[in-house]
């Protein structure tokens, strides 16, 4: 494909940046630097993405952590691999025995919303099947920079400090279920302000151990003893064997052909399947131009229309009713693409034919190239943190329900629906682009809007992320960041959206791309909703 690196319909406020040997995309500039040291000590790009990957979980732990999740795309240079690295629920945690406590939701915080943190066990398949270094040479320049301490960015205090309200609000920070989550994000009672130094001495010895007794110390080793204690303890359900028996899962990823390339996602439990579904039914339509309301309207149906389908089947795959191959049939995409009209519509989930979150992407110089995204879901997590670790736990488990009829209902050892997706753009079979946005519900309406945005409108990659983005909320509600036309919102209203303009860019998502030209150059865009950095070589 082609692009122009000067077509901008809107204002972009950053450059491209190009490498020729390699390159480093995240939201956090020190964690760009750190992939890009690995490069340059002779790592290949999967040991960078771990890098990066473990740099992200204590640079960055307002959308990630050490108890995070994360999954993966890798382009070896000749095939596409995937890997689901998403934890599963304990055995004990069942939607009988929290409604034998008279419980009806899974509230967001406490052990009720903990499934197993996979993203370490993650790191460890990764550096498996594809890395040149062990886990202390990968994490030997993030524990030096942290011994020394690190700068607080800005929108990372932002976030810190929005959270750090939100849990004092919400949690008891005098208990022994939450105190450690106080005592290590927020000693004092204070949070870093932007340009402040932080140092965290629980996650330089959690590091320190995992540089001994690599990545599966969390499932098998000394991290796994402190967290059973710690779940033991204090109410959780977490046993030896949950952790233990835990393995991620290499899969076969899933792709839907759009205008000239492929757009490839992670099969479910994963959300990337709504991605898929929306381009599927927007293939059938020529392209328009970037802002023209008719395309915008239909974009926005075809993500409701994609969603009302997978909030209904998407749940761990062996619970499924409808797999990512049926939600993906040509046929019941052409049935669901008909039943868009000229006005905003309230769809609900058809019958298909049976059948807070960082992201990073890396480039090395053999053509290696990965896509990765790894998240504790809402912000810090469960609030909980495993004493004297640093070791924050995520909280994806708030996916489930607990009505005994639906696909993703809470059952033991199950992995729920999960909402991040990292993507990636092939050509005529070979790898074409690494990309991802962030965001909770907003990523897959993300991933159609800048496919759309590059392959459609000729936008460069810088651009393609730059543009002004919607949102879907509910029903006919959208959200539109604050310099998204007016002139289009205006006329989306009298199609009977319910148009709102958000006040922040925060909702929209942080992406990251690296795109291999015809030269065979790195084309790096990043993103301007969060503290970006590149790292080229």
């Amino acid at each position: 494909m082609n692009y122009d690196p000067f077509h901008l319909p809107f204002p972009s406020t950053r450059s491209l940046s190009y490498a020729r040997h390699g390159a480093v995309a995240t939201s956090h500039p020190l964690a760009a630097a750190i992939g890009l040291d690995i490069l340059k000590a002779g790592g290949n790009a999967v040991d960078a993405a771990i890098a990066t990957a473990a740099s992200l979980a204590v640079l960055e732990p307002t959308s990630n952590g050490l108890g995070s999740d994360c999954f993966a795309l890798v382009h070896d240079g000749n095939t596409l691999h995937g890997l689901n690295a998403s934890g599963w629920s304990p055995e004990a945690l069942t939607t009988e025995a929290l409604k034998s406590q008279g419980k009806e939701t899974i509230t967001p915080f406490g052990w009720d919303a903990v499934t197993v943190p996979g993203a370490m066990a993650g790191w460890h398949a990764l550096s498996q099947k594809f890395g040149t270094l062990g886990s202390d040479k990968i994490l030997e320049p993030l524990v030096g920079a942290l011994k020394n301490g690190v700068v607080v960015p800005p929108m990372v205090a932002y976030y810190w400090n929005r959270a750090f309200i939100a849990y004092s609000r919400a949690l008891a920070s005098d208990t022994p279920q939450f105190a450690p989550w106080f005592s290590t994000f927020a000693p004092g009672g204070k949070v870093p302000k932007a340009g402040d130094l932080w140092y965290s001495p629980d996650q330089v010895r959690t590091l320190e151990i995992l540089q001994k007794e690599g990545f599966l110390s969390l499932y098998t080793g000394t991290l796994a003893r402190n967290l059973v204690e710690f779940s033991e303890t204090t109410g959780g359900y977490l046993s030896p064997t949950d952790l233990a028996e835990y393995a991620p899962q290499w899969v076969d990823p899933i792709s839907m052909a759009y205008h000239g390339v492929d757009v490839w996602e992670i099969p479910p439990n994963g959300q990337g399947v709504t991605a898929l579904m929306a381009l599927g039914m927007r293939a059938q339509d020529s392209p328009g131009s970037w802002g023209r309301t008719e395309d915008v309207h239909n974009d926005i149906e075809s993500i409701k229309l994609a969603f009302s389908d997978t909030f209904a089947q998407v749940t761990d795959p062996r619970s499924m009713v409808h797999t990512s191959k049926d939600l993906l049939d040509p046929s019941y995409l052409r049935a669901r693409r008909a039943l868009l009209g000229p006005t905003a519509g309230s769809p609900t989930p058809g019958q298909p034919p049976k059948g807070g979150t960082v992201y990073l992407t890396v480039a090395d110089s053999q053509g290696m190239m990965v896509s990765l995204i790894q998240s504790n879901y809402m912000g810090f997590g469960s609030g909980l943190v495993v004493p004297g670790t640093g070791v924050a736990l995520q909280n994806r488990g708030h996916n489930f329900t607990l009505d005994p009829k639906h696909p993703n209902r809470l059952e033991g050892r199950k992995r729920p629906y999960h909402t991040i997706i990292p993507g990636f753009l092939t050509e005529n079979g070979q790898a074409l682009a690494a990309f991802g946005i962030m965001g909770g519900f907003m990523q897959p309406q993300a991933h159609l809007q800048v496919v759309r945005n590059l392959v459609d409108y000729d936008l460069n990659p810088q651009a393609a992320l730059d543009a002004p983005r919607w949102q879907w909320m509910e029903g006919k509600r959208v959200s539109f960041e604050p310099d998204y036309p007016l002139a289009v919102i205006r006329q989306l209203e009298s199609r009977g959206h319910l148009c709102e303009i958000s006040t922040s860019h925060g909702p929209f998502g942080r992406g990251q791309m690296i795109l291999k030209d015809l030269r065979g150059v790195y084309v790096i865009g990043t993103e301007k909703r969060c503290d970006s950095g590149v790292s080229v070589y």
